[in-house]
């Protein structure tokens, strides 16, 4: 496992890679934002170092990496669902629910969202709730969320 970590106006966020796709991104504030250094990282993280600095500078509309996920066929499904959201655009968790062809899974699309290990590349920050506010993302951190929605000038309420 590879990993490089990018500052961003998050704050510093690692990118994971297997070496050939891109695996996991830790936000900041997450458990899991572990920063340690060793090793030249594969050329897929460089990739996404571009890409994520060009999307937090509002060059960059859309990821073009490849993304190694792991979980349910719900979860797929509904990941699936969110990578369809365009950039600048938002669904609510019921929404999602119904692409997902399970329109009464509005909580597991939250549960969903929340296993997702790849945020902002599969963007989860973009569900939001029915009436526009603001729902968790990474756990509670809504002000990760809000700052990306603020990018991708997406109006919501708090």
């Amino acid at each position: 496992m590879n990993k490089i970590h990018i500052e961003t106006p998050l704050g510093l966020i690692t990118v994971e890679s297997d070496g050939e796709s891109i695996t996991k991104v830790n936000l900041p504030g997450t458990s899991e934002a572990v920063f340690e250094d060793g090793g030249r990282p594969a050329e897929v993280l460089e990739e996404a170092k571009i890409q994520i600095q060009e999307y937090f500078s509002g060059k960059r509309k859309e990821f073009e990496l490849p993304l190694k996920t792991q979980g349910t066929a719900f979860q797929m499904k509904v990941w699936e669902a969110l990578r369809a959201i365009p950039y600048g655009a938002s669904l609510s968790y019921a929404e999602i629910a119904e692409a997902a062809g399970s329109p009464k899974a509005v909580r597991a699309v939250g549960q969903a969202n929340k296993a997702n290990k790849l945020p902002i590349l599969i963007p989860c920050h973009r569900v939001i709730g029915k009436n526009r506010s603001l729902t968790g993302y990474a756990g509670t951190q809504t002000d990760l969320k809000a700052v990306m929605l603020d990018l991708e000038k997406i109006a919501y309420k708090i």
